[in-house]
């Protein structure tokens, strides 16, 4: 079973399409259908606000495998982008569809060249239903093998951070919110800790990282910057096993360091 994220204005398409992505199995491999008790999860929406809404709302534990757009929604010709445009910066490896009335004309030159899709569908075609699932089936293969899962997996040293679900670990243990550990850790420090990472071992000032997590300027202070750093801390002392010795990596330069008197931190992989 998968999570397929599907924004659609027009409802014949929607009947159209439905039950066919519902019990389809795209398991390599698959011929059969899935069971009525297995179907895939389908989440479709009419407009782009709902679905951006759905977007901001939703748990990276529950984060879809693969996405289906329509290019234009209800005469805006740029409502399918910015939906996948927020996708992407939620999770950067989801592999994305543009199933469109517009294949072949500037919108998916459009889409192409801003990198907000993998593929683009054309709907009026002779046995679209075949086209639509044997592409989905390569783009989720893609995703889904070992080979694809190092690209969509960043690495440093014991620390391994999940760029579709977003999940960190470090040492093997998943990184949980310090304040209550039944909770995962929140999502603006794991971007944080993401930007340290791909940063490394350049260190990160209060300024940049408020335009990379697309910050208020105004309202991303050093405070702020600081205490998500603590939590990060925390957070990955926690998983370390001791608490002492991961703060102590931190004050030699190791793990989360403070860099200078500029309100900047690095990322170094503990040796």
């Amino acid at each position: 079973m998968i999570k397929i994220f599907w924004v659609e204005d027009q409802s014949h398409w929607i009947d159209k399409f439905r039950a066919l992505l519902e019990r389809t199995d795209f398991a390599p491999g698959a011929e059969a259908d899935l069971p009525d008790a297995e179907h895939n999860k389908l989440e479709v929406f009419k407009f782009s606000e709902a679905a951006l809404a759905r977007i901001s709302q939703t748990d990276d534990a529950d984060a879809p495998h693969i996405a289906i757009l329509d290019a234009s929604l209800n005469g805006n010709d740029d409502g399918g982008f910015s939906v996948s445009r927020a996708l992407l910066k939620k999770w950067p490896a989801l592999p994305i569809v543009f199933l469109s009335e517009h294949s072949g004309t500037g919108i998916e030159q459009k889409a192409f060249e801003q990198g907000v899709t993998q593929d683009f569908i054309a709907k009026h075609q002779r046995n679209i239903e075949g086209v639509l699932l044997w592409r989905m089936k390569a783009l989720l293969r893609q995703s889904l093998t070992p080979a694809a899962n190092k690209k969509s997996q960043l690495v440093s040293g014991e620390l391994r951070i999940d760029l579709v679900s977003w999940e960190v670990w470090w040492k093997g243990q998943k990184l949980m919110n310090p304040a209550n550990q039944a909770r995962p850790l929140a999502p603006t420090p794991r971007k944080i800790l993401r930007f340290l990472v791909e940063a490394s071992p350049r260190p990160v000032t209060t300024l940049q990282m408020a335009e990379w997590l697309d910050a208020d300027l105004e309202k991303f202070s050093y405070a702020n910057y600081r205490q998500h750093i603590k939590t990060l801390r925390k957070s990955l002392a926690l998983a370390h096993g001791d608490e002492e010795a991961f703060m102590n990596l931190c004050k030699a330069g190791q793990g989360i360091a403070t860099f200078g008197a500029e309100g900047a931190y690095l990322w170094k992989a503990p040796a």
